[in-house]
């Protein structure tokens, strides 16, 4: 479809909230949402405006939901931003992520909830998506669990990789003392536990693991972390960038999903007795699995993320499952700890949208949750040498197509916002296929 269809207009109103005490040292309060692709948008409000917000909510213009990365309005859309003249929208704080901006002495940052002029729940916007795939997992009686690890790409003052890229290297990663030293009481700030990082296997490729969280809070997170790694850098003079695939030849950057469905407070993926993984945790991969490619277009969003998915870069290109498998699409991993049982989702890259990758892991697990679904045999070995294994997609094109096709996930996520993100992608494609790249100029103009 060329169009979002009118909005829906059925889900309940935010709840009303307390306005935060011990405002008084605070310069101003950014208060947004993020957008398609994650990032953060709102305004930076000073404190009386921020209680009055809390209190009634703030206008922002639909026209944040239909933006490229690029800032320009997507015109394809008849219902929403720009063609319909960019009407409101009303952002209510959730006050559970008001936190510091360390970087930026006097600044807090909060996380709002944008509903319709109504004040139902607006279902395009990204946080919401994932909020209502997992009151979706909850009517079948799981609750998630999720993290996220993030690869990225670091330069310093001067434009250089401040290290060469030799994986888990303890005497590298010294190379970045001055950002991780800064970038970790940016996070604590903000509420975010970051566990570990280390160097990864390219010119400064820098791995960040975030702590395990309920996983709207997880996806949160993440997006903080972004928020973060660029505000801290940019506060230094460096750069960093969360780009899929920087340069050929070279690991890209993976923002891989962990994930684990608890009940009545046990982590139902825990193994126990004889079986080599519990039914909950089988039934999971195979939703997951059977949805994979539908799912890529959430986790791979860009035509700059198929580039990152290359057989031997541990980016994986065909649906398969194995058993501490770092080769194949979804790795079962199980430990004497029963909260650390959990399966990891390897396809996404750092580029996409945390939300919505969170959102289409969690709608594919609880459709084969639903069913009882039983995955196939666990892949051993490597994973890309399986020639009897299905490929996943390979473009964006290929990753629409398999959206398109796929009503189950579709419905999953909701119709209305599948139909919203399909055209966007539409959009993507279509601003590519009318670029003409340095790269044709260089490879056809004497030739042709």
């Amino acid at each position: 479809m060329s169009r979002v269809e009118s909005p829906s207009r059925t889900a309940p109103k935010a709840a009303p909230q307390t306005v935060p005490p011990n405002l008084d040292d605070v310069e101003f309060v950014l208060l947004g949402f993020p957008d398609m692709n994650g990032t953060l948008r709102g305004k930076a409000m000073r404190p009386e405006a921020f209680e009055a917000a809390v209190r009634h909510g703030a206008a922002m213009t639909d026209l944040l939901l239909a933006l490229d990365t690029l800032d320009m309005p997507i015109a394809d859309y008849e219902r929403l931003g720009i063609r319909s003249g960019a009407a409101d929208l009303i952002v209510h704080p959730d006050l559970s992520t008001l936190h510091d901006v360390s970087w930026r002495p006097g600044w807090r940052v909060c996380v709002g909830t944008p509903n319709w002029p109504d004040d139902t729940r607006c279902e395009l916007a990204s946080r919401e998506v994932l909020r209502g795939a997992l009151e979706r997992m909850s009517e079948i009686g799981y609750e998630v669990t999720a993290a996220v690890e993030y690869e990225l790409r670091v330069r310093d003052a001067a434009g250089q990789f401040p290290f060469s890229g030799v994986s888990y290297s303890l005497l590298e990663v010294s190379a970045l003392d001055g950002f991780l030293n800064a970038l970790r009481p940016a996070l604590d700030g903000l509420g975010v536990e970051l566990n570990a990082a280390h160097t990864e296997g390219a010119p400064g490729l820098l791995e960040l693991n975030l702590a395990a969280r309920p996983a709207l809070q997880a996806a949160d997170d993440a997006a903080f972390t972004k928020f973060a790694v660029k505000g801290v850098a940019a506060s230094m003079g460096m750069q960093a960038t969360f780009l899929a695939k920087t340069a050929p030849g070279e690991e890209g950057s993976s923002g891989h999903l962990h994930m684990s469905c608890w009940r009545d407070g046990g982590n139902t993926f825990a193994s126990s007795g004889s079986r080599a993984l519990p039914p909950a945790m089988e039934s999971a991969i195979a939703g997951v699995l059977e949805h994979l490619p539908a799912a890529s277009l959430l986790m791979n969003p860009t035509i700059n993320s198929y580039k990152r998915l290359v057989p031997g870069f541990f980016a994986p290109t065909n649906v398969s499952w194995g058993l501490e498998n770092r080769s194949a699409a979804v790795r079962a991993i199980r430990s004497k700890r029963p909260e650390l049982c959990r399966i990891e989702c390897r396809r996404p890259g750092a580029d996409a949208n945390p939300y919505l990758a969170l959102a289409a892991l969690v709608v594919s697990a609880a459709d084969g949750l639903r069913r009882g679904a039983k995955p196939p045999e666990p892949v051993k070995g490597d994973a890309y040498s399986r020639s009897d294994l299905a490929m996943l997609p390979g473009s964006l094109e290929a990753a629409l197509a398999a959206f398109e096709s796929d009503s189950v996930f579709r419905q999953g996520l909701g119709d209305n916002f599948s139909d919203y993100y399909a055209t966007s992608r539409r959009w993507e494609l279509k601003a590519f296929q009318e670029t003409v790249t340095d790269w044709e100029r260089n490879r056809y103009e004497r030739s042709v």
